[in-house]
């Protein structure tokens, strides 16, 4: 029975981690891996708009870079519709499109 408590008292079996305790880890682990959105100056923000603007009047495919607190995702597309009210456009792409808010993204280009 000596065997059972350690140096600092406490029993083998308290070392084993129960499995609600590993959720917690990793959750703290994956928010500790969250960036935090840049701030984009004016300039880099009416580049933006206009690339999408450009997309729209011409009719050329543009890919848009959107923020995500652990990796940014791409997305490429023809806009098809400019909110400039609620500041959203829709990007369509094959049989699908979406509706994307222009403050999160980071980057757009033609391709």
């Amino acid at each position: 029975m000596s065997k059972k408590l350690a140096g600092n008292g406490l029993w083998e079996s308290s070392r084993m981690m129960l499995p609600e305790h590993k959720g917690r880890i990793l959750r703290d682990e994956r928010e500790t891996l969250r960036r935090m959105k840049p701030v984009l100056d004016e300039q880099k923000q009416e580049e933006i708009e206009c690339t999408l603007a450009l997309s729209l009047r011409s009719h050329v495919r543009v890919t848009v870079v959107l923020f995500d607190p652990f990796k940014d995702q791409s997305l490429s597309g023809f806009v098809t519709s400019i909110h400039t009210h609620s500041r959203e456009f829709k990007l369509q792409w094959a049989e699908e499109w979406k509706w994307i808010d222009v403050d999160s993204i980071v980057e757009a280009y033609i391709v």
